[in-house]
């Protein structure tokens, strides 16, 4: 029999509805470790927040959601399966684990470009020598996903210094995925804060996000891929069946 709350939290998801109920959505969120030995890693300052709401808003529009978070201090949302990973390479396996069963992918999480070509078994100790340190790219999890076949609607996040748009237009093409949420970064904005803005690029169209919360910014992202995404959807649909209707 279950408790009084949780009763009340599965009566609660039965009737939920919104823009996105009935889909499975797998979100990434913070930053990766890649471990040069056992006491040190290469990793960033993205702290999960942006990612985390981005859940939150996804399952408040009904989805059904799995978020693969990176080491963070965050609690997860309500009703949202949590995965937690450390590595590049940890992200990849667990989100191609689930992406084939899912409709809408949003990588939110900032994955490591590089990671040591070699690791370290011992600590390395402190020298009076400089320590030239090579790397190695690693693993694109959005880029893997988006390859795949079949394969999810994909959105990934840019975080830039400079030329958003720009940066933002050429990724989504070169990831070929169908949007990107981008937003600055340094001097305050993007990181250890809990406002942001973004500017949303997809094919035809393009839509600035000014300055808010992350979570309120999260659901008017869920709201403009939820669009996207049924429309796009629908589209497909027409044309499977014009194709096998000739």
């Amino acid at each position: 029999m279950l408790e009084p709350a949780d009763l009340m939290q599965a009566v609660s998801e039965s009737f939920r509805r919104g823009s996105l109920a009935g889909l499975n959505v797998v979100v990434t969120a913070g930053p990766t470790r890649e471990p040069l030995y056992p006491v040190r890693y290469l990793s960033n300052r993205s702290s999960g927040k942006m990612g985390y709401a981005v859940a939150a808003a996804a399952h408040e529009a009904g989805a059904t959601v799995c978020l693969v978070s990176g080491p963070v201090s965050l609690d997860p949302p309500p009703g949202v399966q949590l995965v937690l990973v450390e590595s590049a390479q940890d992200m990849l396996t667990e989100v191609m684990a689930r992406t084939s069963d899912c409709d809408i992918f949003i990588a939110a999480a900032a994955v490591a470009d590089y990671q040591p070509a070699e690791r370290a078994q011992h600590k390395v100790k402190r020298q009076a020598n400089d320590w030239a340190l090579s790397l190695k790219p690693a693993p694109d999890v959005l880029a893997s996903v988006a390859a795949s076949q079949p394969r999810p609607f994909c959105v990934g996040f840019a975080a830039e210094t400079e030329q958003l748009q720009q940066h933002a237009q050429r990724k989504r093409l070169h990831k070929g995925i169908e949007m990107i949420a981008a937003n600055q970064v340094g001097e305050g904005q993007g990181f250890d804060v809990d406002e942001n803005a973004l500017l949303l690029v997809w094919e035809g169209g393009q839509l600035q996000l000014e300055k808010d919360t992350k979570y309120r910014l999260a659901v008017r992202l869920i709201e403009q891929v939820a669009g996207i995404y049924k429309t796009s959807t629908q589209f497909n649909q027409t044309e499977h069946h014009a194709k096998h209707s000739a």
